[in-house]
């Protein structure tokens, strides 16, 4: 197989992807006729085959996958008038803790927002596949630690953790939990609305935001080449 037939057979298979394909399933298309090496390069062409084009070619966290590029969503979003979901500040502050201080207890979510995190907010964000137990913590009651999962680093749009922006000034307490959800509400894709996000408010999160602070944050969704 050349490569150019080779470059035919990723493009037509991520393209039909209905999620981010891994180097090893790229790797199973060619039945070991082509290295790994050479499927990286092969990806990188194609990155750039596909540049200043509609939609782009990018490596998240748990693979390659087509996606529209975030200019565009003003027009794509034309096909679809809908409303974007609305996010509690509790569950986003929830998730920004997770992302940035992992792994944590509910505890220690806790002791950083200053309020008593809901079962429901952690059971959403468990359900939805963006945090998960990664452990126990050997303390009283062995609390459960979270971290962040793959899938929302590709719901974001990103790679690795370390393509989250820095925090400016990491504080304590309420400040803590205020610059964690300011950084992560800074991703380039979540800022420009091409991450996929979509957590409704619930009543429970009501229940535990405080008036004040936890009015609920809208953030768009956008879609994809391969949806």
């Amino acid at each position: 197989m050349n490569t150019a037939e080779a470059k035919l057979v990723l493009e037509a298979a991520l393209i039909s992807a209905n999620a981010p394909l891994p180097l090893n399933d790229l790797r199973a298309l060619f039945d070991g006729e082509v290295g790994s090496d050479t499927l990286r390069r092969l990806l990188d062409e194609l990155c750039r085959d596909w540049d200043g084009r509609g939609v782009e070619l990018v490596a998240l966290a748990s693979g390659w996958r087509f996606q529209t590029r975030p200019e565009l969503r003003v027009y794509l979003d034309r096909l679809h008038p809908e409303k974007p979901p609305r996010y509690s500040r509790a569950a986003l502050e929830t998730l920004a803790i997770v992302a940035y201080r992992q792994p944590v207890t509910r505890g220690d979510i806790e002791d950083i927002r200053g309020v008593t995190v809901s079962s429901q907010i952690v059971k959403q964000l468990e359900d939805r596949g963006w945090i998960e137990p990664i452990g126990y913590r050997e303390a009283p009651g062995r609390p459960a630690l979270y971290a962040t999962t793959r899938q929302f680093l590709d719901d974001l749009g990103l790679a690795s953790l370390d393509q989250l922006p820095e925090l400016q000034a990491p504080g304590h307490g309420d400040n803590a939990a205020t610059e964690a959800l300011a950084a992560l509400q800074a991703t380039p894709l979540l800022g420009d609305g091409q991450a996929v996000l979509p957590l409704d408010e619930s009543p429970a999160d009501v229940a535990e935001a405080a008036p004040a602070d936890d009015a609920p944050a809208v953030l768009p969704t956008a879609p994809t080449v391969s949806e």
